[in-house]
């Protein structure tokens, strides 16, 4: 199986519109979280990471798009076509597109839209992408919870081993919206003020946007300077509750289990895990009971949810984005709004950005349904 890499990317969020200046402010602890009220868009307040409108319609403006597109439309137009041109990788029909979202254009059931309630589909959103960009497969949308954007880049190396294509775009996003927002408040799942992963004071989780893509290759002709090579990656389901993880932490054990063993890697070669941390009670002590099952209690741990919010189906992505710039320059981010650990099981959480040799990273995610991934990933040397 030839190997696979993460290499040209962008991030689209609240904390700026590339990968590079979004993860300075990574650096200086700068949080995009902060009281929203916006009536024309949320029909209560809520702690949020929203992306400024203006600079998003900025943006795409520069696209100098013939059609009308979606909020969430413009932010993966706008964040694919930087990685895509940045990537200098001409589309044919060797390059595939996958879209990653749990919710897509969800927004546009509000009776104030523009848009016909035809948009909503997923499918339709997977069209309006493939069709700007001209590519010439169609796109695959993954919908599977919040492991959607790790899944993402598992399903595309997948299909470049198995020869379906020679390069893979991957670009994931997801809104805030009411729709959003009453499910999550419905569960009393919200926070009031900014959320605090792993602390024994965490109430919830804040909500967040953000588009996010990348370029998944196996060329090294192809590879960006900040690239990591996929080691391994695997998926497990529960099977315990809807929305509630296993109290055992299993699906999680099997998933970072299956990408161990496909790396033919040990858990002390990990140099840092990049954790789902979503600051509720249940999911925070689930990941606890998983890493420390694997013996992974001592390795350095973070949530990046204090920095973005939840993102949803773009979450996996995003923060799999952010290990590679915390891999090309040796730097552990600080987990957000931790303080005292409030989990049974003992964490080795960052509480401090700090300096330190990195070669490898894990990646997990867990959501609704019981669904778990992880990958690994390694600096391309």
């Amino acid at each position: 199986m030839p190997n696979c890499y993460l290499s040209y990317n962008n991030i689209l969020s609240s904390l700026g519109f590339d990968t590079t200046s979004v993860f300075e402010h990574l650096k200086t602890g700068k949080s995009g979280i902060q009281p929203v009220q916006d009536p024309t868009r949320f029909y209560k307040s809520v702690f949020a990471a929203v992306i400024p409108t203006d600079t998003l319609n900025s943006e795409f403006e520069t696209l100098e798009a013939k059609h009308q597109y979606t909020r969430l439309e413009k932010m993966l137009i706008v964040s694919l076509s930087k990685t895509i041109k940045a990537s200098g990788v001409t589309i044919n029909n060797r390059i595939g597109l996958i879209i990653s979202t749990t919710k897509g254009n969800i927004d546009i059931l509000n009776s104030q839209s523009q848009f016909p309630n035809e948009r909503v589909y997923l499918g339709t959103l997977g069209h309006v992408v493939k069709d700007f960009f001209s590519f010439e497969n169609d796109a695959i949308v993954i919908s599977n919870a919040c492991v959607s954007g790790v899944l993402a880049v598992a399903v595309a190396k997948r299909y470049i081993q198995e020869g379906l294509y020679d390069a893979v775009f991957v670009v994931a996003g997801d809104l805030v919206s009411d729709f959003v927002i009453s499910g999550f408040n419905s569960f009393q799942a919200l926070s009031h003020g900014p959320c605090r992963p792993y602390d024994k004071d965490r109430i919830g989780i804040n909500l967040g946007e953000v588009a996010a893509s990348v370029l998944v290759t196996t060329k090294k002709e192809e590879l960006s300077e900040d690239a990591v090579e996929v080691l391994g990656e695997g998926s497990c389901n529960d099977a315990n509750h809807i929305s509630g993880p296993s109290r055992t932490g299993e699906g999680l054990y099997r998933s970072i289990t299956s990408a161990l063993k496909e790396a033919n890697m040990h858990s002390n070669d990990i140099d840092y895990i990049s954790a789902h941390g979503t600051a509720t009670a249940f999911n925070d002590e689930m990941e606890a009971i998983a890493f420390n099952r694997l013996r992974l209690h001592e390795t350095p741990l973070h949530s990046l949810k204090g920095y973005f919010g939840h993102t949803l189906g773009a979450s996996g992505l995003l923060e799999t984005l952010v290990g590679m710039q915390s891999l090309r320059q040796n730097t552990l981010i600080a987990s957000a709004g931790f303080e005292t650990l409030g989990v049974s099981k003992p964490l080795n959480i960052i509480t401090k950005t700090t300096a330190k040799e990195l070669r490898t990273f894990l990646k997990t995610a867990s959501g609704f349904g019981g669904c778990n991934t992880a990958a690994l990933f390694r600096k391309v040397s």
